[in-house]
């Protein structure tokens, strides 16, 4: 068995690993990147669609573009990179022990065989997966004709096959209401996308070019009740959820569009800690999760709307792994709780010093509303938003001087408050 002795290990080659990597690099530290895949990109090489890249860039790139740009630089930098490597277990260091804090990370490939990575610290960055039909239990018999919507992209823009002609959507996720677009371009009619939420769950960019653009029909509040056929899809069965009779649209391919989950099963062999709202991993305000030395960020950590956010989160862990190696203190961190109208915060802490960047989840639509930071019966801190939606991920910064007089033992909150209209 081969073993690797270097600083940092980045588990995953897409868009946060890379980025987490890189940065690692230019800030000195040694560092190595294992990817899957034959090559870089993650699901950003089969997103052949522009869009990418406007916020970190400046600029409008497809998704292979936006990926080129950091392999490139990976390149450049000479960082360690394991294509085709799958890694099977991360053993952390425990008390007791004489690994001096470092962890051993299993991976394996055709060529190499199995390799150890001896490392001070672990970044993860396995992206996510998509739910599938056996996550939401959709009744009917199965035939063929059903895929998910990154299986489905994957098909026409890398391996040049077109799953169907006559298409149904379940969902409106982002992928899906692109694949709409997508199987449109190429072809196939889009009879329908069915949303089970009475909002959209994608981007409204998305719904408005992808869907209106081309006149494809979006039944909110609606759900497929039955798929139907013996050999091929033939017929979705489509029931409102508000009572009203069911009908039924003829088709041959169903793609499903119904929510992503971060990867962690790598997560899990090193005993790290997981989010029950968010399925990621539990993070403080340096992305490092529950045990020492071990950092996540990326898809697998939350799902983001937009790349350039994970290339930002990521960056940010990068700089957090540095002053981890380095043996800065970390300072002093409190807990901060999701709490009205809210899905989720991540990170999970914040610094009582510095500013503070946080994420979160609404789960409410409001034209009007107002992010609200509380200790105790107290609103320390308060911004007011313009558009809401569960479909879009807030992101908002706590000014470091409003966290000095949290008083001991008072629970810390981020709520979002509809607001009356003026």
């Amino acid at each position: 068995m081969t073993i690797e002795k270097r600083d940092v290990l980045v588990i995953g080659g897409g868009a946060a690993g890379m980025a987490a990597a890189t940065e690692l690099k230019k800030l000195g530290r040694d560092v190595a990147l294992v990817e899957r895949d034959h090559v870089l990109g993650g699901i950003l090489n089969q997103c052949i669609h522009n869009g990418f890249g406007l916020h970190h860039f400046k600029e409008e790139l497809t998704g292979p573009e936006y990926a080129e740009r950091f392999a490139d630089l990976a390149s450049e930098q000479h960082i360690p990179i394991h294509l085709g490597m799958t890694v099977t277990e991360i053993d952390p260091c425990k008390e007791g022990t004489d690994r001096e804090g470092r962890h051993r990370v299993y991976g394996f490939t055709a060529s190499q065989g199995m390799v150890c990575f001896d490392v001070k610290a672990v970044v993860l960055a396995m992206g996510c997966r998509e739910r599938n039909r056996g996550n939401i239990g959709t009744p009917g018999t199965r035939p063929s004709g059903v895929y998910t919507a990154g299986l489905a992209q994957r098909l026409v823009n890398v391996e040049g096959y077109i799953p169907g002609k006559e298409v149904v959507i379940v969902g409106s996720g982002d992928i899906g209401l692109i694949m709409a677009r997508r199987m449109s371009w190429v072809g196939a009619k889009v009879k329908a996308v069915v949303e089970i939420q009475p909002y959209p769950a994608g981007l409204t960019r998305n719904i408005v070019q992808c869907l209106n653009d081309f006149s494809i029909p979006l039944y909110l509040n609606h759900v497929v009740s039955e798929i139907r056929g013996k050999n091929r899809v033939e017929a979705v069965e489509i029931t409102p959820r508000d009572g009203s009779k069911p009908f039924v649209i003829d088709c041959d391919t169903v793609l499903l569009s119904v929510g992503l989950v971060p990867d962690t099963e790598i997560a899990k062999t090193g005993g790290v800690a997981l989010n029950p709202e968010t399925g990621g991993p539990l993070v403080d305000y340096r992305h490092e999760t529950s045990v020492p030395g071990i950092f996540a960020c990326g898809n697998v950590l939350h799902v983001h709307d937009l790349v350039d956010y994970v290339t930002e989160e990521s960056i940010r862990c990068a700089a957090s792994v540095n002053a981890f190696i380095g043996e800065e203190p970390a300072g002093m961190q409190i807990d901060i709780h999701a709490g009205a109208n809210l899905k989720y915060v991540v990170p999970g802490r914040m610094m009582l010093k510095e500013k503070n960047h946080l994420y979160m989840r609404s789960l409410i639509v409001s034209n009007r509303s107002e992010v609200q930071l509380t200790s105790g019966d107290r609103v320390i801190f308060s911004k007011k938003l313009r558009h809401v939606q569960p479909s879009e991920m807030i992101g908002i910064d706590i000014p470091e001087d409003i966290l000095g007089d949290i008083d001991d033992g008072d629970r810390v909150e981020i709520h979002l408050q509809e607001m009356p209209h003026e």
